[in-house]
């Protein structure tokens, strides 16, 4: 790889689950041009006052090491992991797919889903509402498959990731 080359990374970052903190995390993304492509974040430990914020974004890895020392640096800040650099990964996505269509649309439709292990959590005479979860990549196919079909409405809840093997962040 090449030293200007562009890489999706993601971070996972251990955080004091208090208000404002997410809005630095941010802020330091926008204030300096980076391009947040997922994030989601949610309490992990309750009893500690934590909150996991994990992070998709692309650079070079000049620009990757960048925003992985500016994270470590922040305060509220317990921890930062690039899972994409430190080790083995798991990452997932999860979208809720609205089609509409009768006949064979309606049909195909199914059987999409059926292949890409899609269920079918709400129906109507005319639509269908899929929960999907897999890799960012699964999602995209299932959706663009689901285009000519009557996709009406996508929500996606962004990647989640957690590191590989018996330690945590």
């Amino acid at each position: 790889m090449s030293d200007d080359e562009i890489q999706e990374h993601t971070f996972s970052v251990l955080v004091d689950n208090e208000s404002g903190v997410l809005h630095r995390v941010v802020g330091l993304f926008s204030g300096r041009g980076y391009n947040i492509e997922s994030l989601t974040v949610s309490e992990v430990e309750e009893e500690e006052n934590l909150s996991k914020i994990t992070i998709v974004t692309s650079g070079t890895p000049m620009t990757i090491e960048q925003i992985r020392a500016q994270l470590d640096r922040m305060v509220q800040v317990h921890n930062v992991a690039n899972l994409t650099m430190d080790g083995p990964s798991v990452q997932r996505e999860m979208a809720l797919v609205k089609v509409a269509g009768t006949g064979e649309q309606r049909v195909e439709s199914l059987r999409i889903a059926d292949i890409f292990r899609a269920r079918a959590i709400d129906s109507t005479n005319g639509s269908f509402v899929f929960e999907i979860s897999g890799t960012t990549d699964k999602l995209n196919a299932f959706i663009r498959l689901m285009e000519p079909l009557g996709l009406i409405d996508v929500s996606r809840t962004g990647v989640v990731a957690i590191a590989r093997g018996p330690d945590g962040i």
